[in-house]
Parts: structure tokens; sequence; C-alpha cells
């Protein structure tokens, strides 16, 4: 179980330390022109790559939500699932802080957003709250769906981990300019806490939001899409 949660604390980190890190540090000096098409690859491949080289111990997850959504899913244990949440809530605070230093490293230095999620005057675009809960769920949901599907014993071998980063990366390509793109409970919290906004108030929708969503998400894979597709006839995915 500890190389579990180690697996799970390593995951998180890096994908908050790259995803956040890309749009902290690169995207906020212009001439480097990542834009959010960069950070959206940024995040993606921190997924994609975490999961290659530590999913065959954890699983993967990275994320409260997909841990959730997987036990719906019935491909992980419930009785590790609150385990699972604090070892990548953990792994986020530690990336979050270690980015901290880096990015307080310059002159002038100003945290800002700081990479944080929000709604309303935080949303990129201005988006109102209605359509930060939308969308965080709607592609959270559509998130769980694929991986679901990707890590299924019907789907080819080898390539969950390409498939599960590139619908990471389509997903900040959508939302970024609606919440900044959460789809994830760790990444958006420990961030929140270094920004100079009023993001740990907003906190609570991009808990509630993405949990919601990997539960649908879960349900229409698991009742709806497949409903033979259990952990007794594929042999699981913890």
């Amino acid at each position: 179980m500890m190389r579990k949660l180690a697996a799970e604390f390593v995951g998180t980190f890096w994908l908050v330390f790259g995803g956040c890190g890309s749009a902290v540090l690169a995207a906020a000096f212009p001439e480097l022109g990542i834009g959010f098409v960069g950070v959206s690859l940024a995040f993606g491949l921190t997924v994609l790559t975490m999961a290659y080289a530590v999913g065959g111990i954890s699983g993967g997850h990275f994320n409260p939500a997909v841990s959730l959504g997987l036990a719906i899913g019935n491909r992980f244990s419930w009785g590790e699932l609150i385990p699972y949440w604090i070892a990548q809530l953990l792994g986020s605070f530690v990336a979050a802080g270690m980015l901290f230093v880096v990015a307080s490293g310059v002159a002038d230095f100003q945290a800002g957003g700081f990479a944080s999620n929000g709604y309303g005057e935080l949303s990129p675009g201005g988006f109102s709250m209605t359509s930060a809960l939308v969308i965080e769920i709607v592609l959270t949901a559509g998130f769980l769906i694929v991986i679901l599907g990707a890590t299924s014993a019907k789907a080819p071998a080898g390539f969950a981990p390409i498939a599960i980063g590139l619908a990471l990366t389509l997903i900040h390509l959508i939302s970024i300019p609606v919440t900044n793109t959460s789809v994830n409970p760790a990444r958006s919290t420990s961030v929140a806490f270094y920004a100079d906004t009023a993001a740990v108030p907003q906190l609570w929708l991009f808990w509630v939001a993405p949990l919601i969503g990997a539960a649908i998400g879960a349900i229409i894979w698991r009742f709806v899409l497949t409903p033979d597709d259990t952990l007794d006839n594929i042999g699981g995915q913890d």
C-alpha cells in the first residue's frame, strides 16, 4: 500500500509542478509564446508521462475525482479512497510550495492568480459560477469515461496513458478560458493558498463539480456503456 501512496504522491506532484508550473513560469512571459495551448499540452504531458512511469504501481490516478470515479466504476477499492486522496493532496501541496519558491526567485514577483481556478472575477474569461459548474461537471464526466474506456480489457493494451493525456489536453483547451481548468480537486486546492486572489473561498466549486462529474462519468460507463465490465471479470485497475 505504501508504494501505491508514494506513486500517487509523486504523480500528483509532477502534475501540479509541471502543469501549474507551465502557467506560472513559462506562460507568464509572453515572449516564450506557449499560451493556453502550451499550458494545455503541459498538463496532458504530465499525466501521460507519469501514467507510464508509476501507473503500474498505483493505477495512476493523481486526482481525487478520478479515484472516486474508479471506485464507483468498480475499478478501485473503496477502502483505499481516503488514503489516495491524502497522498494526492500532499503531493499537490509540496509541488505548489516548491513552485512558489522557484517563481518568487525573480525581482518584483507577484503571485497573482498563481494558476488557481475561479469563476466570475477570477475566471480568465469572466464566466459565471453556473458556467463553471457546468463545464467542470461535464468535462470531468467525459474524462472518467475516457479513463475507464482506455483502461478496459477491450481497449488496445499499452495506449491508455496516451488517450488519457490527450483527453486532459483537450479538456484544458476547452475550459482554460472558463475556470482555468480544474477537473482535479487536489490541483485546485494547493495553488489556491498561494494566490493573491479570492481563490480559496471559491474552492468549494472545484471539489463539488469534479466529484459530481466523476460520479456521473463512472455511472454512465458502468451501467450504460459497459454494464458487464466489472472488477471481477477484468482483473481490476487499482
